[in-house]
């Protein structure tokens, strides 16, 4: 059973006599266990609407969208999936500790098993030994890795991800990229991550999705046959430009299809 389940959404902001923005249109796509799918396209094409319509966080104006074979909603209410933003949105006056604990703490999950579970997901990111700083001592990558553990703390079969690594130098980004690869894998959860860069969804994913110039619409489906693990080394092969030419090419076609 697919993990994501989308069919015929579309998307309008705007209703009775105030303008009408289209954002999504016809959108159908699916998305299989363990998958890491990148969502590209131009500024204002929807990729961050159409993360949000999977995420519960805003309603389709119509169609339907399943996660795990229900509708999005009620996979909310299941607490089935994480998120990470652009920012990391972590509460400064919270140790690191406490941020991954959040979550946990709101489901009421005892203490001893919740300091296990984020101890465990720092862990994972290689952020051992920082569970008493505060964020504000942290690098903008090290914020970052703290919200990915507080979103796999309570292990979501999905993982949204929206621009997550946008304010990062570029450095710290493809280490970020590689971090993250390794974070998938481990966890074997299923990632949709929104981006700007082709060679950051080059690197990541297994398909990228482009999508067309508002209203966003998916005009194609480009499968990622780089082989795992990635590492520096990946981002020289032939095959990787020869992939980032393909999804340039794509999104130049997509740019064509503004609807007049």
């Amino acid at each position: 059973m697919a993990v994501v389940s989308i069919t015929n959404v579309n998307k309008v902001f705007g209703s009775g006599n105030r303008p009408q923005t289209v954002a999504l249109k016809d959108i159908n796509l699916e998305i299989q266990p363990r998958e890491f799918i990148s969502l590209i396209g131009p500024s204002g094409c929807g990729k961050s609407t159409l993360l949000r319509t999977i995420g519960d966080l805003i309603p389709p104006s119509s169609g339907e969208v399943l996660v795990n074979g229900k509708p999005a909603h009620a996979a909310r209410l299941n607490r089935e999936y994480g998120m990470v933003f652009q920012s990391p949105v972590l509460f400064e006056w919270r140790t690191v500790l406490g941020n991954v604990e959040l979550p946990l703490e709101i489901m009421r999950v005892p203490k001893p098993e919740r300091t296990q579970r984020a101890r465990e997901m720092l862990r994972l990111v290689e952020l051992h030994g920082f569970e008493r700083h505060y964020p504000w001592q942290l690098s903008g990558g090290m914020q970052q890795r703290v919200a990915i553990a507080r979103a796999l703390s309570f292990r979501p079969q999905l993982l949204l991800m929206d621009e997550p690594f946008g304010a990062l130098d570029e450095i710290t980004r493809e280490r970020m990229n590689a971090e993250l690869l390794r974070i998938w894998q481990e966890t074997q959860t299923t990632v949709v991550f929104v981006t700007h860069s082709i060679p950051e969804a080059v690197f990541l994913s297994t398909r990228v999705v482009v999508m067309s110039a508002r209203p966003g619409r998916i005009t194609d489906i480009i499968e990622i046959d780089l082989g795992y693990p990635r590492t520096v080394e990946t981002r020289e092969m032939p095959r990787f430009f020869e992939l980032v030419t393909q999804v340039r090419e794509a999104l130049r076609k997509g740019e064509d299809m503004r609807e007049r």
